[in-house]
């Protein structure tokens, strides 16, 4: 191995091969973490766009969702007072109360963008771009008002699962089954969320009529389909997931709320869905791609390639440690260069629909 990291330029390519597959266990369930709110925001935003909605107000929804989580858990463990007792996961009521009411605030806002978009006919981008600019003053505001005055607010987190001993250090699969399992019951629901949203989508009724209303809402409409009702319900229930989304940053990622600690995570979904063809699967295929990058960027900081990888090593090593910390965003730019059009989208994403009347 040492003779073929010797030969100039393929030997560096082989040393960071290597390098991938050194540190890739190690990472493997900071990704999951990494990638649930990424992924849930996609189902999100494959919710809206399968419809014909553009919706680039995840951001914002995700925002104001870790907010209300934040601050509903917190209130409801002080007004309960007392130690929490918590159940699976350290589920406590004040923690279920948090992902309810993150829940309750995404859908509010996407029933808001669903009037904005379907009902008044607004641009649907300006209606994104407004709920976007309201969560990061409103959030920024009330988080001053009701937050910061009161440092001991806060109600924990979930717990992660422990594997039984030793299934880590089954070779092969240990390091996948701890990536797998090794977590929160938000970040372990995401997978079950994609799944079961990739069969309805392309394997019931629902998702016949959803596909088709996003594709050629005349022609759903001619056959008895009512467009406007199935966009309004997919459009507040696909908040549901962006409110899952912002749960898991307040209540299972860090505990804490920041302003603006959603940090492009919305935009990134985004991509996620134009990566992943407008499909569950292929959109947490990028969401695990986008997390990957953070986290080795994490990995390369904190444990560099070293003397094992000398030509790697001075590359990497030369490099600013800012690069590795927007490497998410760098890949999201390539990404997009390179699958923006070659990914179609529905046909009647972005188009309003104004049902015919009747002719007299």
């Amino acid at each position: 191995m040492e003779a073929i990291y010797g030969i100039p330029v393929i030997g560096v390519l082989f040393q960071f091969i290597g390098y991938l597959i050194d540190v890739t266990p190690g990472i493997a369930p900071i990704v999951i973490g990494l990638a649930a709110p990424i992924a849930l925001g996609a189902m999100c935003g494959i919710m809206n766009e399968r419809s014909g909605i553009v919706n680039i107000g995840i951001e914002g929804m995700m925002l104001s969702a870790a907010f209300a989580a934040f601050l509903a858990a917190g209130l409801f463990q002080q007004a309960q007072g007392g130690e929490p007792s918590g159940g699976p996961f350290g589920a406590t009521p004040a923690l279920m109360v948090g992902v309810l009411a993150a829940i309750l605030t995404a859908m509010a806002l996407s029933a808001l963008h669903a009037w904005l978009s379907i009902t008044i006919s607004a641009d649907q981008i300006i209606s994104g771009t407004i709920i976007n600019i309201a969560a990061i003053g409103m959030t920024g505001y009330l988080n001053r008002l009701l937050i910061s005055p009161n440092p001991r607010l806060g109600a924990g987190t979930f717990s992660s699962f422990d594997l039984p001993a030793g299934w880590e250090d089954i070779p092969i699969i240990g390091w996948i089954l701890e990536m797998f399992l090794n977590q929160g019951p938000l970040a372990m629901s995401v997978i079950v969320i994609v799944i079961l949203l990739q069969v309805l989508l392309f394997r019931s009724r629902w998702g016949l009529r959803t596909r088709s209303v996003g594709e050629h809402p005349r022609a759903a409409d001619t056959v008895g389909i009512n467009v406007i009702a199935l966009r309004y319900r997919n459009v507040i229930v696909g908040g549901i997931f962006a409110g899952l989304a912002g749960a898991y940053l307040t209540l299972e990622g860090t505990g804490s709320f920041q302003n603006g600690m959603t940090a492009g995570r919305g935009f990134i979904a985004l991509a996620a869905v134009i990566f992943g063809r407008w499909t569950p699967i292929g959109a947490w295929g990028g969401a695990l791609l986008f997390a990957f990058s953070g986290a080795f960027g994490q990995a390369v900081r904190i444990r560099p390639p070293g003397d094992g990888y000398p030509g790697l090593d001075a590359i990497m090593g030369g490099i600013p440690t800012q690069v590795y910390g927007a490497l998410p965003y760098i890949v999201t730019i390539i990404i997009l260069a390179g699958v923006v059009g070659r990914s179609v989208a529905p046909a009647a994403v972005g188009k309003p629909y104004q049902k015919e009347g009747r002719a007299a």
